[in-house]
């Protein structure tokens, strides 16, 4: 007889979703997997999670017995609690865990300790050590933090355009590029369509720009991408200076497993002496929210 679980995997800007039954091989291969709009609470309110988790729950089938949902910005006791309530009204009898996105990645490395961190829209690292203490940097927000992930590195992007504004110099490769995917007629009005719209995940749509450039060798980006990896190592560093340099690094979301050179700029920082030691995840993140699913079943 089969056990069934579900995994989630709840971002800003969508949620992904596997269920499981317990005796196949594989929850990617045998599951039902589905990719809906994001049910983030703080992105889209008590009714649009209502309304996004209904969808699933419809969609996964019934007989469900265990939900783990990670999620961005789950931070506070308060929000777990809320998402949890929906997530047991969609899911009758089923025991259901609200984690932080950041526990999802690790146990996706199959790693019971170690640090992880993610660079998408935002930044964050946390961390696990063997004998159950807990760390983490950043994830503070767009407002507060968040240094490193993508709206920060637009936003660096878009203060290089205006120092070249205001220098009087004409505009570089990284500024051109930027200008012409926000149709701006110069550097003033970039900044005001940065104002008008501020949401992060709108510009940091852009950060795959600036890293490319980075490749390529423009002087601006690449020192863009040196202060990003320069972010992003410190967080990761406070995490294993806290619970023990020796632990395993795994780095996730877009910015660090879709730009290699960021990411091994980052390894670098974070471990002089055996870059090797940080890994990229591997495999999405949800697999490792339908593992602690797994894991609820048994304990």
């Amino acid at each position: 007889m089969t056990r069934a679980v579900l995994g989630l995997h709840i971002g800003g800007s969508k949620t992904h979703a596997v269920r499981s039954d317990e005796g196949r091989r594989g929850a990617s291969a045998d599951g039902t997997e589905i990719t809906e709009s994001s049910a983030n609470l703080s992105s889209v309110g008590h009714q649009g999670a209502d309304a996004v988790l209904r969808r699933i729950a419809a969609s996964v089938g019934g007989g469900v017995e265990a939900v783990c949902a990670g999620a961005a910005g789950a931070d506070t006791p308060a929000s777990r609690a809320v998402l949890s309530a929906l997530l047991t009204e969609h899911f009758p009898g089923a025991r259901v865990e609200v984690v932080h996105d950041t526990r999802m990645v690790l146990a996706a490395a199959g790693l019971d300790a170690g640090a992880v961190l993610v660079a998408g829209t935002g930044s964050v690292s946390w961390g696990r050590s063997a004998d159950g203490r807990e760390a983490r940097s950043g994830g503070y927000g767009y407002l507060l933090g968040d240094e490193g992930g993508g709206y920060s590195v637009v936003r660096d992007a878009v203060r290089e355009a205006l120092r070249e504004y205001y220098a009087g110099l004409e505009p570089g490769t990284l500024v051109e590029a930027l200008m012409a995917a926000t149709a701006s007629a110069d550097a003033l009005q970039l900044m005001d369509f940065f104002y008008a719209k501020p949401e992060p995940d709108h510009w940091a749509k852009l950060a795959p720009l600036v890293l490319e450039l980075a490749t390529e060798g423009d002087p601006a980006a690449v020192r863009i991408q040196a202060e990003a990896a320069h972010s992003l190592a410190t967080l990761a560093r406070q995490v294993l200076g806290e619970l023990g340099l020796d632990l395993p690094l795994v780095m996730a979301g877009g910015l660090l497993v879709n730009h290699q050179q960021l990411a091994g700029a980052v390894a670098r920082k974070v471990s002089l002496e055996d870059p090797s030691s940080v890994r990229i995840l591997t495999q999405a993140p949800v697999h490792g929210a339908v593992e602690l699913a797994r894991q609820l079943l048994h304990n």
